[in-house]
């Protein structure tokens, strides 16, 4: 390595921790702690918060930007003073964001700050249009009586009772060849279509998140585990699958054991670059968005995280915002973080299951 490069990267690495060092935090009465419907949140020193000088906070601003497209009141001048100056560097957004918020950590209503931390992702499936073939798995819209039974027909129900079948007649968006695959779509929430349609073309479209039948949402992944097919914590997607593969005339009992079933809608893909739309109403960001109960973290907040990578088992210490929502996502200290659409996404998520501590960062008034 050239000696001029090692010199300016030391005079880059020491021109930010110098900004960071003289950053002005405005001097406060101490603040109390808040309580939020299923959580409180105590107030932190900035020092608290791990790994808080190493993130690349540049790369998690285009993620609060999508946040402030509709800020909730408390976010209002904090947002206009954001998109006014947009940081040029990691220093200088660690400096806006210390000036502007401070931080609190999450805990129960009971005082514990440890959660869990699982991971989702946007899967690209292969489907037809027309049934046909070994394509003759439907994904569904919602069916037109949807709203007049609470709730309404259980998976197994939509498999198997004429009455419940004939409710989504007309209703079929699509058709995949295997059953897990549409599994993994209604877990998911949504996810890429490639389609072929009916004149032989084939592009590629989206299915998002429209409504489910108000039933419980329960884990296959947990199923297999209570039943003594798989070892406790080995309960990954691709564990799932290979003993869908070895099992294939239980597969049936496998996907019953999930009553919540999902309907979506189709949307046009104009940039496949933007994720899909969370809860909040906001394209996702890989790797810098997370799902969360938002009766313990408002949509829009800016959130830190401390977990650690599946695959790689090192640490996962970085910014985020609660952007989206699911079904299993329950309770003060929970997010599920959202690893996109690319390379490993689809593994990591699948094996992302780990102790979790939150920070939230929220407008200092």
């Amino acid at each position: 390595m050239h000696m001029h490069t090692v010199n300016a990267r030391w005079l880059a690495a020491a021109t930010l921790a110098a900004l960071a060092a003289c950053t002005t935090v405005p001097k406060e009465k101490p603040t109390a702690t808040l309580v939020r419907e299923q959580a409180r949140w105590v107030p932190v020193a900035w020092a608290e918060l791990p790994g808080w000088n190493e993130d690349r906070l540049q790369q998690a601003w285009p993620a609060l930007m999508r946040s402030c497209q509709s800020p909730s009141p408390p976010w209002v001048a904090p947002c206009a003073r954001a998109q006014q100056s947009p940081p040029r560097s990691d220093g200088e957004a660690r400096a806006w964001l210390m000036q502007n918020l401070r931080p609190y950590r999450v805990e129960s209503l009971a005082g514990t700050a440890e959660g869990l931390i699982t991971g989702y992702y946007e899967p690209l499936v292969e489907a037809h249009r027309a049934a046909g073939g070994a394509f003759r798995v439907a994904l569904y819209a919602a069916p037109p009586d949807l709203a007049t039974r609470h709730p309404y027909f259980t998976r197994r129900e939509l498999d198997t009772l004429p009455a419940a079948q004939a409710s989504l007649r007309g209703r079929e968006i699509a058709y995949v060849a295997d059953p897990l695959d549409a599994l993994l779509l209604h877990v998911q929430g949504s996810g890429r279509l490639r389609i072929a349609e009916r004149d032989g073309s084939v592009r590629t479209t989206r299915l998002v998140f429209a409504a489910h039948n108000d039933q419980p949402y329960r884990s296959v992944g947990r199923w297999l585990v209570d039943h003594g097919e798989l070892p406790a914590g080995q309960a990954s997607w691709p564990a799932i699958r290979d003993w869908a593969q070895r099992h294939p005339d239980r597969v049936n009992e496998l996907l019953w054991s999930n009553p919540r079933y999902v309907f979506f809608r189709e949307e046009a893909l104009p940039d496949p670059t933007l994720g899909p739309r969370g809860a909040q109403g906001v394209p996702l960001t890989p790797g810098r968005s997370i799902a969360v109960d938002p009766k313990s973290v408002p949509y829009g907040t800016p959130a830190w995280i401390e977990t650690t990578e599946p695959l790689s088992n090192r640490p996962l210490r970085r910014l985020v915002l609660a952007q989206d929502t699911g079904g299993a996502i329950a309770g003060p200290v929970r997010a599920d973080y959202f690893w996109g659409w690319e390379g490993n996404a689809a593994e990591e998520a699948g094996r992302m299951r780990a102790p979790l501590r939150l920070w939230v960062l929220w407008p200092r008034q």
